[in-house]
């Protein structure tokens, strides 16, 4: 079943269905109508001489320059040619699908004045797999992503490059394998595809997403950290959240809680200490902060993601046209650099409880890191070096990019918000997070099998996943391809799901 885009209720959640599964859009009727009243009020408004930015005029430090009637529809092709300036490597086709999904929805208010073919043909590349290659770098995450986008605007030309069924075509040969008639551009409907953050606003919902499952599976490695440490369950009694009132934490609680029953450490069956290290006792406190920041910022997300971001904006209701800055990144970049920070967070914690399992003073009677044979064999030694050395990369990558605005544009833009260096930055924070986490859960799995306890269903079911993709380390062995199958399978959420599977939602 399609998804009707109307310019309200695009969710994070809808938009990895249309990113990343490919699932079908259509632009809601109503959604079309006010399109077509926008766009005959701004069509009288050119008729009638009327100044309007980027309309009729040039853009940024040439916007007082008035063009005439003949430079009116080339330079909406001019304005795509000079703003198609990103660099490298390719942006993910789930990034552009939901850049795409992102721009019909602004469109859908009737508050951008383009042609509705424009949008319509947008939906038709979406619904037919047409993908334009877009540079994920060059973006400055104001003016919206203009260059990305730019990119995107090309294929409404015949331009530009674009995949199509596994193939990088040439733009016009892509389109004209997927039936798929070109619009070309006429006035506005050039900045109308291209000025909003649709990019940078695309990826951050993906990565909220994916984050939020990275959350659920940090409590997974905790529990089993927890268990195998012989931890204090007692700072996981909801109770104790509850009265403080922070809903991150409370969540996490109960989740970890979750985890553990039926076994025998929850059930006062395994003797423990009155009271553990940090990492041990204050996981629901901490990842429940990663919780709460997520939560913000996927609000701010889909504020964005059904709000209008573009310049001009036209209010057909009142015959009115307003140029302001409804593209500027910041109320995106600024919560996402917290999500950014949100992820090494958890990821530091989830070193320090490795370095218990592998710490012979601090593990509670393991044999040091993990190994049965100490000083022939290291054991998991150097998993630690490997987790260590991404949680500095992590920590680089996290100060953050929406205080590093440097002035363009003769000044004209003098105060832009990065947000693409945040959104590019958190997927390699996020990277690096699957890689610590899948170290963490490699250990406990190894610590668990020394202990001869009874574990909780959800810790049993973890380590009987784990076990599929990485044995018991019985005696040394080169660990490189353990750890990429534990990052990999982090990121698959395998683990996840079979847990939830087994005891249900992590929520």
């Amino acid at each position: 079943m399609s998804i009707v885009l109307t310019g309200e209720g695009l969710t994070v959640e809808k938009v990895v269905r249309i990113a990343r599964h490919n699932e079908k859009v259509e632009l809601g009727k109503d959604a079309l109508d006010r399109i077509k009243v926008c766009r005959a009020m701004l069509e009288k408004k050119i008729v009638a001489g009327e100044i309007m930015y980027g309309v009729n005029t040039g853009i940024g430090e040439f916007s007082e320059v008035v063009l005439d009637d003949d430079q009116v529809k080339d330079f909406q092709k001019y304005l795509v040619y000079n703003h198609a300036a990103g660099i490298g490597d390719p942006a993910p086709i789930e990034y552009v699908r939901g850049a795409m999904a992102g721009r019909i929805n602004v469109h859908a208010h009737g508050n951008s004045g383009c042609r509705p073919v424009i949008t319509q043909t947008l939906v038709e590349m979406l619904n037919k797999g047409v993908t334009p290659f877009v540079c994920q770098k060059g973006s400055v995450g104001a003016s919206g992503d203009l260059a990305p986008m730019s990119q995107i605007a090309l294929l409404l030309m015949g331009e530009g490059q674009a995949y199509y069924k596994g193939e990088l075509l040439d733009g016009k040969e892509a389109m004209d394998k997927a039936g798929i008639e070109i619009p070309g551009l006429e006035a506005r409907d050039g900045l109308a595809t291209i000025n909003g953050s649709n990019v940078l606003t695309a990826m951050s919902a993906i990565l909220i997403y994916d984050t939020n499952n990275w959350f659920k599976q940090a409590e997974i490695a905790a529990a089993m950290s927890l268990e195998a440490l012989k931890a204090n369950m007692k700072p996981y009694t909801p109770l104790l959240h509850e009265v403080r009132g922070f809903k991150g934490a409370v969540r996490s609680a109960k989740s970890i809680g979750k985890l553990v029953t039926g076994g025998d450490l929850v059930d006062g069956r395994i003797k423990c200490k009155v009271q553990d290290a940090y990492s041990m006792r204050s996981s629901p406190q901490v990842i429940g902060a990663a919780h709460d920041a997520l939560e913000y910022a996927k609000s701010q997300v889909e504020i964005e993601l059904n709000g209008v971001g573009d310049n001009p904006i036209f209010f057909p209701d009142k015959n009115l046209q307003i140029s302001g800055a409804n593209f500027q990144g910041s109320p995106v970049s600024l919560p996402m650099d917290m999500v950014g920070a949100a992820i090494t967070m958890v990821s530091v914690m989830s070193e320090r409880r490795m370095n218990r399992l592998n710490h012979p003073a601090l593990s509670v009677g393991l044999p040091a890191f993990l190994t049965k044979g100490g000083g022939m064999f290291s054991g998991l030694m150097l998993s630690q070096y490997t987790a260590d050395m991404q949680i500095v990369e992590q920590r680089i990558l996290s100060t953050p990019a929406s205080i590093q605005s440097i002035p363009a544009a003769a000044d004209q833009e003098d105060f832009v918000s990065m947000g693409m260096n945040t959104a590019i930055k958190n997927f390699q924070i996020l990277d690096n997070a699957y890689g610590i986490l899948g170290i963490e859960l490699m250990a406990a799995a190894q610590a668990l099998d020394f202990r001869e306890f009874k574990f909780g269903k959800g810790v049993t079911k973890a380590k009987e996943v784990i076990r599929k993709y990485v044995d018991f380390l019985e005696i040394d062995r080169p660990l490189y391809p353990d750890h990429t199958a534990m990052q990999k399978l982090v990121k698959s959420c395998e683990i996840l799901e079979e847990v939830e599977k087994e005891i249900g939602s992590l929520e």
